[in-house]
């Protein structure tokens, strides 16, 4: 899976710390001073009140699986996934290094980053 292709990020200064944080095996998501709500992707504007007020927040690097599919056609197959935080919010993400016939909704899963064209990527795997 590592090999994937899936598109490399455009640089930004503003997304510098999120890049930074993936490089030490963090994953970085922001606050809203504003109106108190975290969002992800991260962003210099919160999605939910449009204010610049936002802070980067660390996450817990748990997650819980809320919905997930195989692409079997593909090889090597591979599990993707929408992951939610404690924090609160949703990522689209893979599921990595597990037996893809025991995922299910609601399976706690942990934090793991893999380099897919360069960059460090968030992945989970199960717990």
């Amino acid at each position: 899976m590592a090999d994937k292709k899936t598109g490399t990020p455009v640089a930004d200064i503003a997304l510098q710390p999120y890049w930074d944080a993936a490089a030490r095996g963090k994953l970085l998501i922001k606050h809203c001073q504003a109106c108190g709500r975290n969002h992800y992707y991260p962003r210099p504007l919160c999605p939910h009140c449009f204010s610049d007020k936002t802070e980067w927040l660390e996450t817990s690097g748990e997650g819980t699986i809320y919905s997930w599919s195989v692409e079997r056609r593909a090889s090597p197959p591979y599990s993707i996934a929408y992951v939610t935080l404690p924090e609160g919010v949703s990522l689209l993400t893979s599921i990595v290094d597990c037996d893809f016939d025991n995922l299910s909704v609601g399976q706690k899963v942990t934090l793991a980053f893999e380099q897919r064209d360069g960059q460090p990527t968030p992945v989970f795997r199960p717990v």
